[in-house]
């Protein structure tokens, strides 16, 4: 079943709940991964920091989540042609499970029609998004960035690989046909 979700465009006065949301969404997986010994916050014990939340916002389109006019989530896209990134996407973990995320893919894809490729990363202990993207969405993982392997667009990860996540994030990319 189908969930009734709508993708309503992020409006400036909403950004600081839109931010501390995602932070409780990318925070619960580190936490349930890693427990309080994790080492893996950006900033103020924050797993992603309100920078680069911040940054993909601005770069890209920002969606609110919305089911039965309250906010479950969100997520940021960039699309460039037939090519589409998908910066972020998270769930409220009060909803996971309940087909939310899925379905705000669905409404991403009926969107941009003209996309034939999409793209994504998340780090390798998000076992949740993992299966998401792959057993849900139809991704493939193409990739795997680690201190042997850096991400070509992150200059920080080839330089400090005791940081952030030093055992890896996954790319992922999904072909539209």
């Amino acid at each position: 079943m189908m969930n009734c979700i709508e993708l309503k465009p992020l409006e400036a006065e909403e950004l600081n709940r839109f931010v501390r949301d995602n932070q409780e969404a990318f925070n619960f997986g580190a936490l349930e991964e890693f427990g309080l010994r994790d080492n893996h916050f950006e900033e103020d014990e924050q797993i992603i920091s309100r920078a680069t939340i911040e940054m993909s916002v601005r770069d890209g389109e920002t969606y609110r989540i919305m089911q039965s006019g309250k906010p479950v989530g969100g997520l940021v896209i960039k699309v460039d042609g037939d090519e589409g990134e998908l910066e972020l996407l998270f769930v409220s973990p009060h909803a996971h499970s309940r087909g939310i995320g899925y379905a705000a893919w669905c409404e991403v894809e009926r969107l941009h029609p003209e996309v034939r490729v999409w793209e994504t990363v998340t780090p390798y202990f998000e076992q949740r998004n993992i299966h998401f993207y792959v057993n849900r969405c139809g991704f493939h993982i193409v990739e795997f960035y680690n201190s042997h392997h850096p991400d070509p667009n992150d200059p920080d990860m080839a330089q400090d690989k005791d940081e952030q996540f030093p055992a890896g994030m996954f790319r992922f990319e999904k072909v539209v046909r």
